[in-house]
């Protein structure tokens, strides 16, 4: 029988990591940091900001709210007092879309 591998996954980012997941700049991470009650990163010794995976999933629905559906600050805090899991329901499958889209267009070019 042979074992499924699973991908393995970090328990903790870098703050140029989570960045760089979502195409912007490290200071736009510290200020959502700053804005947002939910993103609470752990610090080391040394200072610098560990992001768990629900930081991640976090971020990921803030992004969708702010970046992707143009809501202001204001009004994304207010969407997430409201109800957290139906956002990020929502920004999962707008990634997934986004990532099929890519994949097809991609498959497109190469035609």
């Amino acid at each position: 029988m042979i074992a499924e591998e699973k991908e393995t996954e970090k328990l903790f980012y870098s703050i140029g990591e989570v960045a760089d997941q979502f195409g912007v700049n490290p200071s736009l991470i510290r200020f959502w940091e700053k804005e947002f009650e939910i993103i609470k990163p752990r610090k080391n010794k040394k200072g610098n900001r560990l992001f768990t995976i629900e930081d991640l999933q976090n971020f990921r629905t803030i992004y969708h709210l702010v970046k992707e559906r143009g809501y202001t600050l204001e009004g994304a805090r207010q969407k997430l007092k409201g109800g957290k899991s139906k956002l990020d329901k929502e920004a999962d499958i707008v990634g997934k879309l986004t990532k099929i889209r890519s994949f097809l267009v991609e498959l497109r070019n190469n035609l």
